[in-house]
């Protein structure tokens, strides 16, 4: 991530965003069908608004992105929301075609609140064979708020 961060843009901030499975693996050897799915995503998906990065690690996918923050939470880019889905449905997908283990997945977004504070939050748990549209992982984003509160607003809220 500190690689990442070091390409800095103004007006949004560097988060990761991790498909993980809940057990065992989700890497190319046990799941080498859903990383099929997820590499011709890649290929023919427009992903030129965004700048990102895929790390894989051996319990899933982690997604580096620069994303607009406001007081409301994350604001993701509509080829970010479609990136996440495609992973999710490669998963499913991969599942049905002999992909091992069959585990649930979490979505955990991770970064530094504008205070620099570290947080990593579990926003959404996906049970195996279960579709995920992009309105619902769009929804959810919106709701993960602590990336863009400030501590001083946390302790304002703590004394009211």
């Amino acid at each position: 991530m500190a690689r990442f961060d070091a390409r800095k843009r103004e007006g949004f901030t560097p988060v990761s965003i991790k498909v993980r499975v809940t057990g065992g693996c989700f890497h190319r050897e046990h799941s080498p069908e859903a990383y099929r799915f997820i590499d011709e995503y890649l290929t023919r998906a427009n992903l030129s608004d965004i700048r990102y990065e895929i790390v894989e690690h051996e319990s899933g996918p982690e997604i580096l992105v620069y994303v607009a923050l406001t007081t409301a939470g994350l604001t993701l880019a509509k080829s970010v929301i479609e990136l996440i889905t495609a992973i999710i449905k490669a998963r499913s997908e991969g599942i049905k075609r002999g992909d091992t283990p069959a585990e649930s997945l979490e979505i955990i977004v991770r970064g530094h609140t504008k205070d620099g504070e570290y947080t990593e939050e579990r926003i959404m748990r996906i049970p195996a064979g279960t579709s995920i549209t992009p309105k619902q992982l769009e929804d959810v984003f919106p709701q993960q708020s602590k990336l863009a509160r400030s501590k001083t607003r946390k302790r304002n809220d703590r004394d009211a």
